[in-house]
């Protein structure tokens, strides 16, 4: 799993809380701990997938464009994070001679890709507004 998914739920989180829905990538950023400049590239992501429109000048910033109980983790995983669990390099090598080593590659791509499809499952039955839901349950604790 990429962080970039991690910013990218935290930001239309805190938007979907905070007043009008909107917020500058400064406020954004020091939500999430992390730089302005990451939280930009990442809310490009989203604003290319409609999740958020952006304001210029003074007051300006990020806007929630999306009703937040109708974006899913899963569309948010879509655009942002997919294949993330597969990773660059993968043990074995197809034409070893060994059962094993020949074989490893082929076994682990399949592991990884029946993982992220129940990832994928989870992911689709939670919302932008269900995570909020459960921060406001934090609240009480």
């Amino acid at each position: 799993m990429n962080s970039e998914f991690t910013i990218a739920v935290h930001s239309l989180v805190y938007l979907a809380y905070v007043p009008e829905r909107s917020a500058s990538s400064e406020a954004i950023a020091e939500n999430v701990c992390t730089n302005p400049a990451r939280v930009r590239k990442v809310m490009g992501y989203l604003k290319r997938c409609g999740y958020v429109a952006t304001r210029e000048g003074s007051g300006g910033g990020y806007r929630l464009t999306a009703e937040p109980a109708q974006v899913t983790l899963n569309d948010i995983y879509q655009a942002i994070a997919r294949g993330s669990l597969m990773p660059n390099w993968c043990s074995g090598d197809p034409d070893c001679e060994c059962l094993v080593g020949s074989n490893m590659q082929e076994v682990m791509n399949g592991i990884f890709c029946g993982a992220e499809q129940r990832l994928e499952d989870y992911f689709q039955g939670l919302t932008i507004a269900s995570v909020l839901e459960r921060i406001h349950r934090c609240e009480t604790c």
